[in-house]
């Protein structure tokens, strides 16, 4: 039987949750369109693809800019002619000071990267994937634990990640007819450069600063598999993976 290699497009793909995620995909016979902002660290990704695994595909790409979007699924489509799959992983915080410190730019920039580029890139992947035959795919969105409970000095992230959830249940909702399943994965502390600070102590609700544990990053990439993996007549809504320990539930 005929079974064509699945096309994914990961944004973020330069370092972190979505290298490893990237890596894990083509390993497991994913062709891969590696997006983000610095063509060096993409290319850095597709030099650690393994043997006899998908073929990778860097296209830097700013996703807050609708047209690097545009011509970002041009160029997947030309390539692959089809997409099973999108990982809207791209995320950016802000300096972590008071909010009313905060200026319009930092703000723009966080809601830019975070939400208007996760729609962009499900507008365009919805498009083709009603149109393509056969029709429909998957879009799992990156929550983060922040899509739940903020963490001190963390608005412009908070709020977007909170937004994302709204995405989240909206794609899945319009998408519905198409057979284009949506699911979120909300990750804590997953152990990359981003959170490397965080053993050091972070600063916490009640004013301390306290190091949080970390988890290895490679849970996350099993989890997006996992998730991936599914028959579209199946879904999951939402997952969260985090480090166990980590001041989530409860009080800190």
């Amino acid at each position: 039987m005929n079974n064509p290699r699945k096309i994914a497009l990961v944004t973020g793909a330069g370092s972190g949750i979505g290298r490893a995620v990237s890596l894990a995909l083509q390993a497991a016979n994913y062709s891969v369109v590696l997006a983000g902002r610095r063509a060096a660290e993409l290319d850095a990704t597709a030099a650690q693809a393994v043997a006899g695994g998908g073929e990778m595909l860097p296209v830097p790409t700013d996703i807050s800019q609708p047209d690097q979007v545009a011509a970002l699924f041009e160029r997947l489509e030309a390539a692959f002619g089809r997409l099973d799959l999108l990982f809207n992983n791209a995320g950016m915080g802000t300096p972590a000071i008071p909010m009313e410190e905060l200026t319009f730019a930092q703000w723009s920039a966080a809601v830019g990267v975070n939400l208007t580029g996760s729609f962009l890139c499900a507008q365009h992947a919805m498009r083709l994937m009603k149109k393509q035959q056969p029709q429909g795919g998957r879009i799992i969105n990156n929550g983060s634990i922040s899509a739940h409970v903020p963490r001190p000095h963390s608005a412009p992230y908070t709020a977007t990640k909170h937004a994302i959830t709204g995405l989240t249940r909206s794609i899945s909702l319009d998408g519905r007819p198409f057979r284009i399943a949506c699911g979120q994965i909300d990750i804590g502390n997953a152990a990359t450069e981003m959170t490397q600070r965080m053993t050091g102590g972070v600063l916490q609700a009640d004013g301390s600063l306290r190091p949080e544990p970390r988890m290895d990053v490679k849970h996350v990439s099993d989890a997006v598999l996992y998730m991936a993996g599914l028959p579209l007549e199946a879904n999951v809504q939402f997952l969260t993976v985090m480090a166990s320990d980590m001041p989530f539930i409860g009080r800190g």
